[in-house]
């Protein structure tokens, strides 16, 4: 089974290049000086997401992504990530990017989150941004 899995909840979304897109991640957490155990990425709706943010983090917002550290060791990344596909393609139209472009963005933020990465304060949401800019450009397949 690999290490990186993709699934669904309460929506139907196929993601494309998932082996490319396994590989591109797992490389951004090698990069990072980090050994990958279990990623699980969860596709899901607007109201899916919002209901875990309101029960785990107590925040009545809707968001693009919620993260959650398992990893009980530093070095290791365990995780699952959630993201809205509805947030996702409405962000892609508000920044005039593509859907795959605002996907692969929020699916590598949610990955550096694990990887130790803030984005609270404004200097931290730099570095953020400085890091998917980064690995989105190292992206070795068709987007």
């Amino acid at each position: 089974m690999p290490a990186i899995q993709f699934f669904e909840e309460d929506i139907t979304f196929k993601l494309k290049n998932k082996t490319q897109v396994r590989q591109w991640i797992g490389n951004t957490i090698v990069a990072e000086g980090f050994k990958l155990k279990e990623l699980n990425y969860i596709f899901c709706s607007d109201a899916y997401l919002l209901q875990i943010n309101q029960q785990y983090l107590d925040h009545d917002t809707y968001t693009d992504i919620v993260t959650f550290d398992n990893a009980e060791d530093k070095g290791i990344i365990i995780g699952d990530i959630f993201i809205s596909i509805e947030r996702i393609r409405e962000n892609a139209a508000k920044f005039s990017v593509s859907e795959s472009d605002e996907l692969h963005r929020v699916i590598i933020h949610g990955a550096l989150h694990l990887l130790g990465y803030k984005d609270k304060m404004p200097a931290d949401k730099k570095k953020m941004t400085q890091k998917e800019d980064l690995y989105l450009n190292m992206r070795g397949f068709i987007k």
